[in-house]
């Protein structure tokens, strides 16, 4: 079956490691045809805005896209290209499964959960103004309906992947309406799933137990902002943001890519890390019903870290974006990830 998918290179090292990316994709054989679109500050310079109606519109037909980090400025410029994206097409659930791999030294090697974030609103909603000079109010939304469909995404990505426990994270204690009701609706939506463990923590114990005993979370469900916290607190304990992959879904479509920032100070180097996106990817063809070729992707990236000898400088080896690239696809042209 033929793909097409939209392809976003991204800023810094975005265009470096997408194309390692794209190499291995097709090396594992899956037909693919790539629409390449661009987004942030090359679009800001070529069509006078930052999220063109081209590369929206090439999602939305196609559903799918793979797409290399965007740098956003800090406290000032134009405002979050992904936050953008994500709002322009509803995707509502962030998807970031954090399992340790091999040879990464790590606390926690055994590791294996997977953060389910709402996407659309709480804090992240953006609506803030001065009440007066030297006071900012920042306005917390919270809906039933968004809870209730992040909720019912995280059971039934749990009873799709064979996991057996959800957590919904929340500050109820303090914010009683506001996150009363995001654990009102999961509790809810719960009862449809009996075979499913339905439980709870508060933001704050979730983090230290995190921190101290993260083999008892399976699949966490939060809101916008403390996902996105817990989503990089849970990277650090595998070996940080450059071993996380990441996916934005929704009914207009899905987007995959890697959630660490764009690295302008190695750009042209080679040097970049492509492990996070490429993991992406893995989730993107697992997405698009491609299996097969999703397993063989992954067990060879395995094999290439249990070896050790072909990894990047950020892990402790020698190895340039390319030659990593060309391990795995070694790998699986060896048959050292063939899927069962």
């Amino acid at each position: 079956m033929k793909h097409n998918i939209t392809l976003i290179p991204g800023d810094g090292i975005g265009p470096e490691i997408v194309a390692a990316t794209v190499r291995v994709i097709e090396a594992t054989g899956v037909d693919i045809e790539w629409e390449t679109h661009i987004l942030g500050a090359q679009a800001q310079e070529k069509y006078g805005t930052t999220l063109p109606e081209s590369t929206t519109d090439s999602i939305k037909r196609n559903k799918v896209a793979l797409k290399g980090p965007q740098m956003t400025p800090v406290g000032k410029g134009f405002t979050s290209v992904n936050v953008g994206l994500r709002k322009a097409l509803d995707l509502y659930a962030n998807v970031r499964p954090v399992k340790a791999l091999p040879n990464v030294p790590c606390r926690y090697p055994e590791l294996d959960l997977v953060i389910v974030r709402e996407n659309t609103e709480d804090l992240y909603a953006g609506l803030e103004h001065v009440v007066i000079p030297g006071v900012v109010e920042s306005i917390k939304i919270i809906t039933e309906k968004a809870s209730t469909r992040i909720a019912k995404y995280a059971f039934e990505y749990s009873r799709l992947n064979n996991r057996k426990k959800v957590t919904a994270v929340h500050k109820a204690n303090i914010m009683k309406l506001s996150d009363g009701l995001f654990l009102e609706c999961f509790y809810n939506v719960s009862k449809d799933y009996p075979e499913i463990e339905a439980d709870d923590k508060i933001i704050d114990n979730c983090c230290m137990q995190l921190v101290m005993r993260p083999e008892q979370f399976d699949v966490l469900v939060l809101e916008n902002l403390y996902g996105d916290i817990v989503s990089d607190l849970c990277a650090g304990l595998i070996g940080g943001l450059g071993l996380a992959p990441g996916a934005n879904i929704g009914e207009l479509g899905a987007v995959f890519e890697a959630v660490h920032g764009s690295a302008p100070d190695i750009a042209g180097q080679g040097i970049a890390n492509p492990t996070a996106l490429m993991l992406s990817a893995i989730q993107m063809l697992h997405h698009i019903g491609e299996k097969d070729a999703g397993n063989r992707f992954n067990d060879a990236l395995l094999a290439v870290f249990a070896d050790g000898k072909t990894i990047t400088k950020d892990l402790g080896g020698t190895a340039k974006t390319n030659e990593f690239a060309r391990a795995i696809v070694e790998k699986i042209e060896q048959g050292a990830g063939r899927a069962a």
